[in-house]
């Protein structure tokens, strides 16, 4: 298919790639050194080059023209299987999660069918999904993993999430609860569209992107997009997007990171149908029997209670210190070696040492599992270590975090004194 040329490069912010049905809580916080991967993904600056010949043979088609392509894509209806592994190298998101955010076995009378906690889990390991998509009201997504099922239905103005597991259902209308309805159509999390355009968010000088030859996908021909920072420092070695030729939707994302080995991020359709889904694919009624949760009577509940973090002063200093506080945040260098800099407004010892005694094992473990301890102009502080993110809490409660290595992030800190 010819390039359409009268496309127009435009930026795809994070809100309109994904978000939860329903919102983040107070402990999203434990996972800063996860939760600010954009900050990696900023700055990509376009280089034309023309597609590698390859299998299949496609006209050819600049970096450029490529990019517009996806940007201009609006294929409202689409179904499909597709898998997704990640290996960021720390423990499971599991057992913290049920510690921590509402919905878990440590969150109290909540749903365990809430998808804040359940998609969590796509975080890390390997699992298979099953979309469909008839326009910006109708979405389903099945999780199918170890013999069960956890599905999320978004119907106009309902959104029902079931748990085959421990069969609980969790139920929204827009007229109530905890979150906009909409965003149901928006959080399809792991999908290679959402990873696409939140790496190209951006535009500008530290990144090569070029087309590196064509591929086959799910069946499909595709263009291959190749992402590289310019910039040394990066935990990031590469990003590799397969494109749709015909439609320009991302089948394929792959991270590779910069140390080498399995990718990051790997998640790819294995089979994908662009006509009009069944109709029963975005219906769903309650198995008899399962406990039914409603939002709106979750989140008056949860008022009157109390939430663990609410009724726990434990937490409420070490809540404060990960991006509470002032609260200040600073952005020293930009592109792939870009550094948050945030001012938790305190002394770090709730997080490290004996202070952490007062966190869930499961967070303890979190922490300690990939913490190095430091020094530097800044004093002394701990690293904390993924694949692609890496985050430096230093003695007087700044964190320093971005996807660069541990040697840069020091570095960042030490010149930022």
């Amino acid at each position: 298919m010819a390039p359409n040329d009268s496309a127009q490069t435009t930026g795809v912010t994070a809100d309109e790639a994904g978000g939860t049905v329903v919102g983040r809580r107070k402990a999203a916080r434990y996972v800063v050194p996860v939760a600010v991967a954009a900050v990696a993904a900023a700055t990509i600056g376009l280089v034309p080059a023309l597609a590698d010949s390859g299998d299949p043979e496609l006209p050819e088609i600049t970096a450029q023209q490529l990019v517009e392509k996806i940007a201009a894509s609006d294929q409202q209806q689409l179904s499909g299987m597709l898998k997704i592994s990640t290996d960021l190298g720390i423990p499971s998101f599991g057992g913290l999660v049920d510690s921590f955010v509402p919905g878990g076995t440590g969150g109290g009378d909540t749903s365990g069918a809430a998808p804040e906690a359940k998609l969590t889990e796509l975080a890390s390991g390997t699992h298979t999904l099953r979309i469909a998509a008839d326009g910006p009201d109708r979405q389903s997504l099945s999780v199918l993993d170890k013999g069960s099922e956890y599905s999320v239905v978004h119907n106009g103005a309902d959104v029902w999430a079931y748990d085959s597991g421990s069969d609980e259902v969790y139920h929204q209308r827009a007229e109530g609860g905890s979150g906009d309805h909409h965003t149901a159509g928006k959080a399809v999390p792991g999908t290679p569209k959402e990873m696409a355009e939140k790496a190209l968010a951006a535009v500008g000088d530290t990144t090569s992107v070029t087309v590196d030859g064509t591929a086959r996908v799910a069946g499909r021909d595709a263009y291959q997009l190749l992402i590289k920072p310019k910039q040394s420092g990066s935990t990031i070695g590469s990003i590799r997007v397969a494109v749709d030729a015909e439609h320009g939707v991302p089948l394929k994302f792959t991270l590779a990171p910069s140390g080498g080995g399995k990718a990051v991020v790997d998640a790819g359709f294995t089979r994908v149908d662009f006509g009009k889904p069944d109709a029963s694919a975005f219906s769903f009624t309650p198995p008899k029997g399962a406990r039914v949760t409603e939002a709106d009577e979750l989140t008056a509940d949860m008022h009157e209670k109390g939430s663990a973090f609410e009724k726990g002063p434990a937490f409420e200093k070490e809540l404060a210190q990960l991006g509470g506080g002032p609260g200040a945040v600073n952005v020293i260098g930009e592109g792939w070696s870009a550094v948050a800099e945030i001012d938790g407004g305190g002394s770090a010892e709730g997080l490290t040492g004996d202070g952490a005694a007062g966190l869930p094992a499961e967070a303890q473990g979190f922490l300690g599992s990939f913490g190095d301890k430091v020094t530097g102009g800044f004093g002394t502080g701990t690293v904390f270590k993924t694949r692609l993110v890496n985050a430096l809490l230093t003695e007087d409660g700044k964190v320093y975090v971005g996807a660069v290595t541990k040697d840069t992030l020091v570095k960042v800190a030490e010149s930022a004194r």
